[in-house]
C-alpha cells in the first residue's frame, strides 16, 4: 500500500514520518518543493503521477492571525487544494484522510462539540478549513476528515514550545484563562490516522465521514501552560510566574472559540480510539526539548 502524505514536515506530518511503518505499507512524503498547494492543480497532479493507495492531506495553512490579511491564500491551501486532492482520488478510486480543526466552531456551545454539531467559524483561517471540508465531502464519498485542536509536539511551531521559549526569557507571562480546549500530541494524532490506514491495509472498508480526536482533559490555556511548566521543573534558568489573564487582555486579530472541546465518542465506537492522555505526552515532549538542559 502506497500512502501519499501532504505535510510531511508539519507537526502531524513529521510523526507520520517517524513511526515505524511495516512492511507492505510505503510512506511518501509530498513537500512544498514537490507540491506548491496554494498553486490549482498542483496537489492533483503529483496524485495523478503517483497512483497512491490513500493520501493523507497533513498540509494546511495555520498562521491563524495572518490568515486575516491573507484570505486568499489561506482560501488556496485550506479550501482549493483538499477539493483538487479530492477530485483526484474520486478519480482514481482510492480514500483521502484530512486533517481539519476545532475552528470550524463558533465556541458557543456550553459542552463538548459533536461531529454533526453547527458550524459557524470566527476566523478567515477557520472560514478555509471549513470549505477544505466541504470540498472534501462533497466530492469524495471515499473520506475520512479528522478535526483535531491546540496540537503540539516537539516540531515546528506550537504554545508548547512557544512556553518553553518564553518562559526561559521573562519571569512573568500571563496566559488567557477563558478559552477552554484539549491539547492534543502530534503523536496521537498520527497513531490514529495510522490505525485507519491499517485496518484499510488489512482489507477493510474505510469508515467514512467526520471525527473528533483531541486530548482527554479539558483545560484553559493557562491549565496548559501550567502543565507544560510542571513537565519542565527546574530545567529553564531562573523561574516564571505564570498570571491568568482575559481574552479580552490579549487582543489578536483572529478571534478564537471560548469552548474548543470536542467530543471523541465516535471515534472510540466506530475505530477504538481513545483520546489522547495529553498531559502524559506532555511530559515526554518536555523531556525530549529539554534532554540537553540541566
Amino acid at each position: 500500500m502506497r500512502i501519499l502524505l501532504f505535510g510531511p514536515n508539519g507537526q502531524v506530518g513529521s510523526e507520520l514520518r517517524a513511526l515505524s511503518w511495516e512492511r507492505g505499507l510505503e510512506l511518501i512524503p509530498v513537500g512544498r518543493d514537490d507540491a506548491d498547494l496554494s498553486k490549482a492543480g498542483s496537489a492533483e497532479e503529483v496524485i495523478r503521477r503517483e497512483m497512491p493507495d490513500v493520501v493523507v492531506n497533513a498540509a494546511a495553512y495555520t498562521a491563524v492571525d495572518k490568515a486575516e490579511s491573507e484570505p486568499a491564500l489561506a482560501k488556496a491551501v485550506n479550501a482549493d487544494a483538499p477539493g483538487g486532492m479530492a477530485r483526484a482520488c474520486a478519480d482514481l478510486g482510492i480514500p483521502l484522510i484530512h486533517v481539519s480543526t476545532d475552528f470550524v466552531f463558533d465556541g458557543t456551545k456550553a459542552g463538548p462539540y459533536a461531529e454533526d454539531d453547527p458550524t459557524a467559524p470566527l476566523s478567515v483561517y477557520g472560514q478555509s478549513k471549513l470549505d477544505g471540508e466541504a470540498a472534501v465531502r462533497e466530492t469524495l464519498p471515499a473520506h475520512l476528515i479528522l478535526r483535531t485542536a491546540w496540537v503540539f509536539s516537539p516540531y515546528g511551531n506550537n504554545f508548547l514550545k512557544t512556553m518553553l521559549r518564553l518562559g526561559a526569557e521573562r519571569d512573568q507571562l500571563g496566559i488567557v484563562n477563558d478559552q477552554t480546549g484539549c491539547p492534543t500530541s502530534a503523536a496521537g494524532i498520527a497513531r490514529t490516522i495510522r490505525t485507519v490506514i491499517d485496518r484499510l491495509h488489512s482489507g477493510e472498508a474505510l469508515q467514512p465521514g467526520t471525527y473528533h480526536y483531541c486530548g482527554d482533559e479539558p483545560v484553559t490555556w493557562f491549565g496548559f501552560a501550567n502543565a507544560i511548566f510542571n513537565a519542565a521543573g527546574d530545567r529553564l534558568p531562573g523561574g516564571v510566574t505564570v498570571n491568568p489573564i482575559g481574552t479580552a487582555d490579549y487582543p489578536t486579530p483572529a478571534h478564537r472559540p471560548a469552548n474548543s472541546v470536542m467530543s471523541c465518542a465516535k471515534i472510540r465506537s466506530v475505530y477504538g480510539i481513545e483520546p489522547d492522555d495529553w498531559r502524559h505526552s506532555v511530559m515526554a515532549v518536555v523531556d525530549r526539548l529539554l534532554e540537553n538542559v540541566s
